[in-house]
C-alpha cells in the first residue's frame, strides 16, 4: 500500500469525508485531480467551491472561487486559518497524503509505536471490490503533556508526536504556522488514533476507506470512491481557464 501511494502520478477520484470539528461533524464530498512532479490539485465540493493549487504558480498560494458573493476568486495561503477553517487538513494534503503520514510516521518521532500497531485482521467488500482491512487498536492513547522549544510551530509539534495538526490547534487554541512561546505547555496527542482502520483495494493497493476513532469517539472518515490512478490528466486541467472551471 504505502508503494502504491509513493508511485502515484496521478489521482482522479470522488472523497466523502466526515470531520469532528468541535461537538460536531462536517460533511463534505469533493471531486479530486490530482498530479505530482510537479504537484497539481484541482478540487470542487458539492457546494460549487472551487481550488486549485499548482506548486510554484501563484506565489504558491492556492486559487479559491467560493461560489458565493461577491463571486470573485481569491487567492489564499493553502495553509493559512482561512482554507484551514472547518477541515482537518490542507489542499497539500489532498489524495492520499493523509494516510502515507499515518502509516510512515514522522522523522521527529522517536516512539513508532503506533506505525507499529496496524495488523491485517481479514477480507471485506468495498464499493463491490475485494479489499484487505487493516487494523491499529492503539488503546495508550491519550493526551500528553508538552513544553514547547524555541522553533516550534503546530505542524513541528504535530509531526514530533505523529498525532496530526489539527488536535494541536484545536485543543491549544493555535493558528496555522504559528511559532509557539518557547516554554509554552500544550496538550498534545501521543498517537493519530486509538482505533484506526485501512480498507485497501486489493488490486489497486489503495485504500478506499480510512476510519479514526479517538479517546472521544470518531474522529474522521474518508471514502475513496471512482479511484482512477496513474492515468494521464491534461495539463490543461490544471489551469484556472479549463473548460467548466468558474475560477
Amino acid at each position: 500500500m504505502t508503494a502504491a501511494i509513493d508511485n502515484l502520478k496521478t489521482l482522479r477520484c470522488s472523497i466523502k469525508a466526515q470531520e469532528r470539528i468541535g461537538t460536531g461533524y462536517q460533511f463534505n464530498q469533493t471531486a479530486l485531480k490530482l498530479a505530482y512532479n510537479p504537484q497539481r490539485v484541482y478540487m470542487r465540493n458539492k457546494k460549487g467551491i472551487e481550488v486549485l493549487w499548482v506548486k510554484g504558480q501563484n506565489d504558491n498560494d492556492a486559487w479559491v472561487y467560493p461560489n458565493s458573493f461577491p463571486y470573485v476568486t481569491l487567492s489564499l495561503d493553502p495553509n493559512g486559518t482561512l482554507m484551514r477553517r472547518n477541515q482537518h487538513h490542507t489542499v497539500l494534503d489532498a489524495g492520499y497524503g493523509v494516510v502515507a503520514d499515518i502509516v510512515h510516521g514522522s522523522p521527529l518521532r522517536q516512539d513508532h509505536s503506533f506505525e507499529r500497531s496496524f495488523r491485517y485482521t481479514g477480507d471485506t467488500i468495498v464499493q463491490n471490490r475485494p479489499c484487505y482491512m487493516l487494523t491499529s487498536d492503539f488503546s495508550q492513547f491519550r493526551y500528553v503533556t508538552y513544553k514547547a522549544v524555541k522553533g516550534d510551530t503546530p505542524a513541528r509539534v504535530a509531526d514530533r508526536f505523529g498525532c496530526g495538526e489539527f488536535r494541536v490547534l484545536e485543543r491549544n487554541g493555535l493558528t496555522p504556522g504559528q511559532v509557539i512561546e518557547e516554554g509554552k505547555v500544550l496538550q498534545v496527542p501521543n498517537a493519530y488514533g486509538r482505533h484506526t482502520v485501512l480498507c485497501v483495494d486489493q488490486k489497486l493497493m489503495l485504500p478506499l476507506i480510512v476510519r479514526v476513532r479517538d479517546d472521544k469517539g470518531l474522529f474522521e472518515q474518508f471514502e475513496f470512491n471512482d479511484v482512477t490512478a496513474n492515468q494521464p490528466i491534461a495539463p490543461a486541467e490544471f489551469t484556472k481557464d479549463f473548460k467548466g472551471y468558474k475560477l
